[in-house]
């Protein structure tokens, strides 16, 4: 503890101290907590060290118990004048600092932040420990040698509180190759990351397997560009959809922090989306979207997130729920830091700044009957504002469909696309996961069967009802669709890129709540075909905004809660980079607004958040 806050201090030192004169800072077998501070030289100050120092104070890791000591180090010349030596007293310290100039080395210079100096002039830079309250996270993790990740080797006191360890923000600065630089991210538990296991949401899974020996495509691109990876995020089990409690049975669901902080977090990027709402220590979570699975938690989260263009990258390392229809994603709450994220992961990805004039709505409100439907339109009106666009036209897809489909195709979409999605899924799943798992399971186990959550089996149980040419036909029922959207709903443009948007909301009504305390009805296989699925189908890009934040009677705290109401933006396929620019200058005209992390959109302690060090 330093300051009243927990730390972890890694084994190996980021580097060795060349200071001269460190006198009482060294003391022996103890690691004393110093601050590292770069000044120019030419023009250092008392006053500008001070100034730089309570800048310091806006990052959550380091904390006015460093200032112990502070190890000036002085860039340029003029560096002989040692301008600071001695003890002085620091604004926002109760005691005298120790200060010791140190010269730096042109590329060998130390990031400013906190540190511990041991006695032979070694320097660590300590995590500090928050704890998953919220049941977000699978494993923390921190680096290791050699390019891996280990599990964080540390732990917070209290029930259910695994700790997770976040560096410094002041080690890092952000530059045109490193736009992710010092970005905390959570990934989900379908990604492999070098040195760790991956669980998939199944504990049989991650006792069976070895850790990974190399990161996946998403995760490397991530780090390439200089995101800090903090820990692997809970998935429902092998990326089914699974409602909490109910059906998560290796592992428990995590907690929604919206409302009265009993909703269901949605799936299967549960722990990225709790994760994202509930901390502000966590600024980026990677997830994937197979039919909804990063756009359900965004939505009853609030918070920004994305379904990219299908196949804008490889997905080599990443567990399969059906090739032809799994994304990876973001779930965030910055539209910077989403954009940042999204140019590291799609790279070559055009970002037109010129924007649609068409809007196109889709099972979107037409009167403003309940407060969510009100903040729906409200967007919407501004949206084309913004935009300068005609008056949205209500897209009604059935008639569509009927008046230019394909000769040989259905009648109806529901005839067209009613089985295509389990279909896809489970053929796909059992054929790539489950029987080699099986195979090799038993193998090992004498012939015995690992534990499944009850949905993979359901969905798994009624893929085995259908031949194996059920899957190309699914498969050649998804590519006409496709075709028919892209050529007719929504097409590309060589100005905007997508000719129109396609608006739609999910869940506007305040009866759509999903309580994680009562009893559901045994899972089910997800036939039909809905406005969520065309994304799916298309390979267009959808994301969700929030809008702003509706009441509901909570039958858990007998009171009016706050939930998040978002809406859907769909734009033609590839035309993802147009979204993240459209986005970002919505909130910057303060038509959308950045989520905050807590019991509502807006702020606020979540309820029953336990009372732990750390959080």
């Amino acid at each position: 503890m330093v300051g009243d806050l927990p730390y972890f201090i890694p084994a190996v030192p980021y580097t060795t101290t060349p200071a001269r004169g460190l006198g009482e800072l060294q003391s022996i077998n103890v690691l004393s907590p110093v601050t590292v501070v770069t000044v120019a030289a030419s023009n250092a100050t008392i006053e500008s060290l001070g100034s730089i120092i309570r800048e310091f104070a806006k990052d959550d890791v380091w904390n006015t118990a460093f200032l112990k000591g502070v190890l000036v180090q002085y860039t340029g010349s003029g560096y002989g004048a040692k301008k600071f030596s001695g003890k002085t007293s620091l604004a926002g310290s109760n005691e005298s600092s120790i200060i010791v100039s140190i010269r730096s080395n042109g590329s060998s210079t130390i990031p400013n932040g906190p540190y511990f100096l041991s006695s032979i002039g070694a320097l660590y830079q300590p995590y500090r420990l928050y704890s998953d309250f919220a049941g977000a996270f699978t494993q923390p993790l921190v680096p290791s040698p050699n390019d891996t990740y280990t599990a964080l080797p540390a732990a917070l006191p209290g029930i259910e509180s695994p700790a997770i360890a976040v560096p410094s923000r002041l080690y890092y600065t952000k530059t045109a190759s490193k736009p992710l630089a010092g970005v905390r991210t959570g990934i989900k538990d379908i990604y492999d990351i070098a040195g760790v296991k991956t669980s998939n949401g199944n504990r049989a899974w991650y006792g069976f397997y070895p850790p990974a020996t190399a990161n996946s495509v998403p995760v490397q691109r991530l780090i390439d560009a200089g995101a800090v990876l903090v820990g692997k995020m809970k998935t429902s089990q092998f990326a089914n959809g699974e409602m909490a409690t109910a059906d998560w049975v290796d592992y428990h669901s995590p907690f929604n922090p919206r409302g009265d902080g009993y909703q269901d977090p949605s799936s299967s990027s549960s722990g990225p989306g709790a994760g994202a709402a509930t901390y502000p220590w966590l600024d980026l979570t990677l997830g994937s979207d197979t039919g909804g699975s990063i756009r359900g938690p965004s939505q009853v989260q609030g918070l920004f997130g994305n379904r990219p263009t299908h196949g804008l990258v490889a997905l080599t390392g990443v567990m399969p729920l059906a090739p032809e229809l799994d994304t990876a994603g973001f779930l965030c709450r910055d539209p910077t830091i989403w954009k940042a994220a999204g140019i590291a992961l799609y790279p070559n990805l055009p970002f037109y700044t010129t924007y649609p004039r068409t809007i196109q709505t889709l099972n979107f409100p037409t009167t403003a009957t309940t407060e969510a439907s009100r903040l729906a339109l409200s967007f919407l009106s501004k949206l084309q504002n913004f935009l300068r666009a005609k008056p949205p036209t209500a897209l009604n897809l059935t008639t569509a469909w009927a008046s230019s489909k394909p000769a040989s195709a259905p009648d109806s979409l529901a005839t067209l696309l009613n089985l295509t999605y389990p279909v896809l899924i489970s053929k796909q799943q059992t054929r790539l996961v489950r029987d080699p798992f099986y195979a090799s399971y038993a193998t090992a186990h004498d012939g015995r069967k690992p534990f499944v959550d009850p949905a993979p089996l359901v969905r798994w149980g009624f893929g085995d009802t259908f031949p194996a040419s059920a899957l190309q036909e699914a498969q050649n029922n998804k590519t006409i669709f496709m075709d028919w959207f892209n050529s007719h709903i929504l097409r590309n443009d060589s100005q905007s890129c997508s000719e129109s948007l396609l608006v739609y909301t999910a869940g506007l009504t305040a009866s759509n709540t999903s309580y994680r305390n009562l009893y559901k009805d045994p899972p089910t296989v997800p036939v039909g075909f809905s406005t969520g699925r065309i994304s799916v189908f298309a390979e267009v890009p959808d994301v969700v905004v929030p809008v702003g934040q509706a009441g509901y009677q909570s039958s858990v705290t007998g009171h009016v809660e706050m939930s998040p109401v978002t809406v859907d933006l769909i734009a033609a396929r590839g035309c993802d980079g147009m979204l993240f620019n459209l986005i970002q200058d919505l909130t910057a005209a303060g038509i959308l607004t950045a989520p905050m992390t807590g019991q509502t959109i807006a702020g606020g302690e979540i309820l029953l958040k336990r009372g732990m060090v750390g959080l």
